[in-house]
């Protein structure tokens, strides 16, 4: 098995739920314990020994390419004010043929949760949450021994066995078959679809690994008061290196 070697982040939605914070910058510019959101995903894949990465960008999109330089590389979704994240995903298609790690913009992990899942040792596999509370905001997970076989905000809470952490994992068959079911659903009028979306139609047919975060920490940021979880996470982090 060779480990990924390359990331694609999904940031180009407008994070309409933060209100003001994302007024004049994306979400992945948010700033936490003296980094932005974006710094701590590319510092985290860099220990992983990630640093080809990707950022698929769209809502002011500018402060991102100011802030990042040539540090990552750059794919433009034009139309992020009427398309979701499986569109996006569908425009890095050839970043992901070698396989890659995926993530949405909007997660806060430790490197140390990241390193879990990318040395597990099967080449596709998502991250789940065993332990999160169940409602229909959260992304579900269903699995059956130990293989993710459903992904969908849709998911009863009683018939799902995790939240979708928001990062994947994907060897060059895997993520080949991903970008057909991408391709297909789009044709299938599937802009607006989740990228969920497409894990859900290659679980159907392809084994995906679920790595559990077994209590690491982490926090998607949908909210406000998510921001205030996500520094606090951060805080606790620091004092336990010092």
């Amino acid at each position: 098995m060779v480990l990924p070697s390359r990331a694609v982040i999904l940031a180009a939605g407008n994070g309409k739920r933060m209100g003001r914070l994302t007024a004049d910058r994306p979400k992945a510019m948010l700033e936490i314990g003296g980094l932005t959101l974006v710094e701590r995903y590319l510092d985290a894949l860099a220990a992983c020994g990630i640093g080809d990465v990707t950022l698929v960008v769209g809502y002011r999109q500018e402060r991102l390419r100011d802030h990042l330089g040539s540090r990552v590389r750059f794919i433009e979704n034009g139309r992020y004010a009427d398309t979701n994240s499986l569109y996006s995903l569908s425009l890095a298609r050839e970043q992901l043929l070698d396989g890659a790690v995926i993530m949405n913009s909007d997660v806060l992990v430790s490197p140390e949760l990241l390193w879990r899942l990318i040395e597990a040792p099967v080449e596709d596999a998502v991250l789940i949450d065993t332990t999160s509370t169940l409602d229909d905001e959260e992304m579900k997970v269903k699995t059956w021994h130990g293989f993710a076989i459903d992904f969908g905000k849709d998911l009863p809470p009683w018939d799902a066995d995790g939240e979708n952490v928001g990062i994947l994992k994907f060897g060059p068959r895997g993520a080949r078959r991903l970008i057909a079911h991408i391709e297909e659903l789009l044709a299938a009028g599937g802009e607006n679809a989740w990228a969920p979306a497409a894990f859900r139609a290659l679980a159907r047919e392809w084994p995906i690994r679920a790595v559990t975060t077994d209590g690491l920490p982490w926090t998607e940021i949908d909210f406000p008061a998510d921001l205030d979880r996500a520094r606090d996470m951060v805080r606790v982090q620091l004092r336990r290196a010092a």
